[in-house]
């Protein structure tokens, strides 16, 4: 729900869904983040209860990532890579490259399954595959990125024999078929800038944005006061700064390359 009406906003510019998605987040971050940077997946009668099963992380990762790039409020970005340090330690298997469907910590389990096929609802690894891709450009990340592929080559075979059951797969496996794009704004009027920028449906890129001066990567030595300035990126080279989303999206391509 909370990515729906994120996506809803950028693709309507109705503040209504904005809202919705904050008091959503607010939510889930006040009420579902255990103390130890884990999840409760169950809400009744104002109780939190039952661990958060790998879906429930990487939904949420997911969705805070989204929020990030229509607020440009770090702290989304930021917790997303907390709770996916948190499914590193909990639910990573170091023999398969995989993530289990259930912690560790749930110590009643006979047998901890793998999910890898998708369906209706894209499957857990799927999903936390396509988190560390864009987490790996944001953070510079090598263990993110070089998990994320590990991942796909583990499934990639399977996934393009049966690509009805593999569409979270074969989306992340788009990303490495063409150029991924890193745009990042800096300037005053960024807010404005991203959300002209996120109008269009553009699936190769990630937008990174900030007021004033940020620290992320993808923004460092970028602001300059008094302008607002648009990087169009590839793996951090960038291609010459421009100063309107126009120009910015005539600089990205979206065609794929041959495999």
């Amino acid at each position: 729900m909370l990515k729906g009406y994120v996506d809803a906003y950028m693709a309507f510019n109705e503040e209504a869904f904005l809202t919705m998605a904050l008091k959503n987040a607010h939510f889930l971050l006040n009420k579902q983040l255990k103390e130890d940077g884990g999840l409760y997946r169950n809400y009744k009668n104002g109780k939190s209860s039952i661990n958060a099963y790998l879906e429930d992380y990487a939904t949420l990762i997911d969705a805070f990532l989204s929020l990030y790039q229509v607020t440009l409020d770090e702290n989304w970005l930021h917790t997303s890579k907390q709770l996916t340090d948190y499914c590193f330690d909990h639910f990573y298997d170091d023999k398969t490259k995989m993530f289990f469907f259930t912690s560790n910590s749930s110590r009643d389990l006979i047998l901890r399954k793998i999910e890898t096929e998708d369906n209706v609802i894209p499957f857990s690894n799927a999903i936390m595959a396509n988190n560390l891709f864009l987490l790996g450009h944001y953070f510079y990340n090598d263990r993110y990125k070089m998990t994320a592929i590990t991942m796909l080559n583990n499934v990639k075979d399977e996934a393009l024999s049966y690509g009805g059951s593999s569409a979270k797969w074969l989306s992340l496996y788009a990303n490495y078929l063409g150029e991924f794009y890193e745009i990042a704004v800096s300037g005053s009027q960024a807010r404005q800038v991203v959300k002209e920028i996120n109008k269009p449906y553009i699936p190769n890129k990630l937008v990174v944005g900030s007021i004033k001066e940020s620290q992320l990567p993808l923004l460092q030595l970028k602001y300059s006061p008094g302008k607002t300035i648009i990087y169009t990126c590839i793996d951090g080279a960038c291609k010459l700064p421009v100063e309107s989303s126009g120009e910015a999206l005539k600089q990205i391509d979206t065609k794929l390359k041959k495999p």
